[in-house]
């Protein structure tokens, strides 16, 4: 074995666990076990991703079995500790406890109300993707102008998805600016098939205003397998009664409060 191997075996020695350390790292843990036997070398993104999670350098992770269990030894309190008050850690609790969501796969249309154009009805096209047991979401948005088609702006978004008791979550980022989170709540499908599903967004419009809202949002699953220049010249912005969008999402994503509730919410499917 490599020093590599040999000390990285010994840095895992203060946790747990093999998988408790793979699953904070976000590394397969087939692909770990190599490390660990010295079949492969960690790629330099892993490789830093390694060295700041034990709280070492690279060169350390190269010293000998003896000098760097020394090293490793005086740092123990600085690497163990600190670990649990980072904010990853938050994050990989609640995906580690996700029930699997391999069925929802596949390619959607999302529609929901505009933030930032009042009374336009977004359509943008998504994409859940998952390896080696988590999700990861998609999402570009091209805005056209309702009236002439033109185009007027892109957006696009990634993020993470899981589901908890009984309800799907979902966190994304707009990738370009960096300035604008949504947080998503879906009601899981029972059907044998997946159609849409529905939820509650919050946010705010990535260019005016800055004003945080939330909204009914609902993703219409397209296929595992599309023609994805199709799709996207389908999307953009569009009037509610466009003969194009689905009556049954149009009317599932109304903005509408009855006068006997308080909270905007969705009648679950």
């Amino acid at each position: 074995m490599s020093e590599f191997s040999t000390n990285l075996a010994h840095a895992c020695g203060y946790y747990r666990s093999i998988s408790e350390v793979c699953r904070r790292l976000g590394i397969n843990r087939q692909q770990f076990n190599k490390y660990l036997n010295g079949q492969v070398h960690p790629s330099r993104h892993n490789m830093r991703r390694i060295c700041d999670f034990f709280g070492v350098t690279e060169s350390e992770m190269l010293m000998d079995e003896t000098r760097f269990a020394q090293v490793i030894g005086w740092r123990k309190q600085d690497i163990v500790k600190p670990q649990l008050e980072t904010p990853m850690r938050h994050l990989e609790k609640l995906l580690s406890r996700s029930q699997p969501v391999d069925r929802y796969a596949g390619y959607y249309f999302r529609y929901f109300y505009s933030f930032g154009n009042q009374g336009s009805i977004i359509r943008s096209l998504a994409r859940i993707a998952v390896r080696d047991g988590r999700a990861i979401f998609k999402n570009i948005e091209i805005l056209r102008d309702p009236e002439t088609g033109r185009w007027m702006r892109t957006n696009k978004y990634e993020g993470v998805i899981f589901q908890l008791a009984d309800r799907i979550q979902l966190f994304e980022y707009e990738t370009t600016e960096m300035n604008s989170v949504t947080q998503m709540t879906l009601y899981p499908s029972y059907r044998h098939r997946v159609d849409y599903l529905l939820g509650i967004q919050t946010g705010g419009p990535t260019r005016r205003g800055r004003k945080p809202g939330a909204s009914r949002v609902a993703l219409e699953f397209l296929g595992t397998d599309i023609n994805i220049g199709r799709a996207m010249r389908q999307t953009g912005l569009f009037q509610p009664d466009d003969p194009a969008l689905r009556r049954e999402i149009v009317q599932a994503i109304r903005n509408e409060i009855d006068d006997r509730s308080f909270v905007l919410e969705v009648d679950e499917p």
